[in-house]
């Protein structure tokens, strides 16, 4: 029975100098469902295909929506920044949306209208 592509991923692949930042954020993070078994899901390997990266995303993005530290954990990845993974139901492309969503709302002094829909 062939398995689906997130579970294919035999090792995450993440950047030696970021792991330790996870273990020490905070006391939110012993809470996190991720830190149980599914974390592979979380960050790519290398050279992932575009169809199993995506598949892996939103697998990772259903861990994270049954997360009792999602804003907690979504904040931290946004405050760091956090460049690589899924973090508080985010890829680090929706984080850098986010965040430059951020950006403009403080710099004009006002809320973000331009979008209907908000992820965060």
């Amino acid at each position: 029975m062939p398995r689906p592509p997130y579970q294919s991923v035999q090792a995450a692949v993440l950047p030696a100098q970021r792991a330790p930042e996870r273990e020490q954020a905070g006391p939110w993070h012993s809470e996190a469902v991720c830190r149980r078994d599914e974390a592979g899901l979380f960050f790519a390997p290398s050279k992932e295909p575009t169809a199993e990266r995506l598949a892996r995303e939103q697998a990772a993005k259903a861990v994270c929506a049954r997360c009792p530290v999602l804003v907690e954990c979504r904040e931290h990845a946004l405050r760091q920044p956090e460049p690589y993974g899924v973090w508080g139901g985010l890829t680090a492309a929706e984080r850098r949306v986010v965040l430059t969503r951020r950006r403009r709302r403080d710099a004009s002094g006002g809320p973000d209208t331009s979008q209907v829909r908000r992820i965060a």
